[in-house]
């Protein structure tokens, strides 16, 4: 009887051990199984203004430098820095758009002072797009989101806080911006563009000090606005990813003596064909002495819009005594009564 009892009481402890291992021991299957952990309010507003606007952001390379952009239209104008795109021969760049898809881009005009740029890009399809925020929207202490392609890594995100607001409009922040963000979008918690990104203070030229600089979205804005019918006007042939660039176009140098009667009046400029931008212009020629710079844009001729180069070339061919040129620069035009 003795000999039971110890057997039961003996059984008794081992069941109670087994009872508090089997309790002790997570149930791997059932954690495998769980929902993950929802996130948080802040996080969730992060991840949907990267999922909203990095289709949008675009990364902008020519032979020399490589920078970022946002497409502010659904038929392709992508707005960047000025000096993300100044070594692009003949104004031809490579854009590609987040899903690593490459396309050819025209550089429609620029303002050097604001360190702004406007590209087409050339393709019949339609971009998603950012729009920018209202001057009274644009607040220090919001969070801001910089997303572009720092050191070549396209679609790289950093967020941080607007950090001053300079009096000239410029925005100060500490989100991370590097070589590469350029042209960039500095964006509010709705996905709305509130600067374009364009510098960094770096004691080394090279990395962070967690300091950036924005163009503010206002005067980024009113830059588009005032060149948005240059734009339309622009037609850009779409060219395959593997093409050279577009050969530019001369118009011959005029003659420094008078023009005989029967002689072709000549500018003296070098074209890009497609955009109808100033590439060169030829010394001691009309347009030179008319003033006309590298960059500028010839828009129109006598009121009319202009869509290739061969309108101007078939119209010297006329003999004409004068004509009035409508030329695109920065953020004005200008239109030239020339005197042949």
């Amino acid at each position: 009887m003795q000999a039971v009892e110890k057997h039961m009481k003996s059984r008794a402890i081992t069941l109670s051990i087994l009872s508090a291992l089997l309790i002790s021991i997570p149930s791997f299957s059932k954690a495998a199984n769980a929902a993950p952990k929802d996130f948080e309010p802040e996080e969730k507003i992060t991840m949907e203004v990267y999922r909203a606007a990095n289709p949008a952001v675009v990364t902008i390379k020519t032979s020399t430098s490589t920078g970022s952009g946002s497409i502010v239209t659904p038929d392709g104008l992508v707005i960047t820095n000025e000096h993300v795109i100044r070594d692009a021969k003949n104004g031809n760049v490579r854009i590609i758009n987040s899903e690593g898809k490459t396309y050819s881009g025209q550089v429609v005009t620029t303002d050097r002072k604001n360190d702004l740029a406007l590209v087409k890009i050339a393709s019949s399809d339609r971009f998603p797009s950012l729009s920018f925020a209202d001057r009274d929207s644009i607040l220090v202490g919001e969070k801001v989101f910089a997303i572009g392609s720092p050191f070549g890594l396209s679609g790289t995100l950093t967020t941080g806080i607007l950090s001053r607001i300079a009096a000239d409009g410029d925005l100060q922040t500490d989100a991370r911006l590097n070589p590469g963000n350029s042209g960039g979008p500095l964006l509010n918690s709705r996905g709305e563009i509130i600067g374009v990104n364009k510098a960094i203070l770096s004691p080394d030229g090279r990395s962070n000090t967690g300091i950036g600089f924005a163009i503010s979205a206002p005067i980024a804005k009113e830059f588009m606005t005032r060149n948005a019918a240059i734009a339309q006007q622009s037609k850009i042939a779409s060219l395959p990813s593997s093409s050279s660039p577009t050969p530019a176009i001369t118009l011959p140098t005029s003659p420094t003596s008078p023009t005989k009667t029967g002689d072709r009046k000549q500018l003296g400029v070098i074209l890009n064909p497609n955009s109808l931008t100033v590439y060169a212009v030829n010394p001691n020629s009309l347009a030179s002495r008319m003033g006309l710079q590298r960059g500028d844009r010839l828009i129109g001729l006598n009121g009319a819009p202009l869509s290739d180069a061969k309108q101007i070339v078939d119209y010297l061919a006329q003999n004409p005594s004068s004509a009035l040129l409508s030329v695109a620069r920065n953020t004005g035009i200008t239109n030239y009564q020339i005197k042949f």
